[in-house]
């Protein structure tokens, strides 16, 4: 399956009536200036972990410039929770999520 550039798909299934997929895609607004901003959809968890790092990573720019649009986001995982927690206190921005993700976030101590 082809992808446009900047749009990574994992997809695994953990139970056989329900596939695991996360999607990440970089988003611009075409400004010179803009801050690189990644947007998620579906489940952080598992090897989808070292997905999302390695996507940072790719970007060639410190967390501190790096945005987050997790509005798409179903579940994290610990390990998830925790990667996310270092790159929001490296600097990174959350632009947007849902009230269950930030939750997840602010109450476990790896997080915010």
């Amino acid at each position: 399956m082809q992808f446009p550039d900047g749009v990574f798909v994992v997809e695994v299934g953990l139970f056989a009536w329900e596939p695991a997929v996360l999607k990440i895609t970089r988003v611009d607004d075409g400004a010179s200036d803009s801050i690189p901003t990644l947007k998620l959809e579906g489940k952080l968890l598992g090897p989808w972990v070292d997905e999302l790092r390695r996507a940072c990573e790719e970007l060639h720019t410190p967390p501190s410039g790096l945005r987050l649009n997790l509005a798409g986001v179903t579940f994290i995982d610990p390990a998830g929770i925790k990667l996310l927690g270092d790159l929001i206190r490296l600097g990174a921005a959350i632009s947007e999520c849902t009230g269950f993700v930030d939750e997840l976030l602010w109450r476990n101590p790896s997080g915010r």
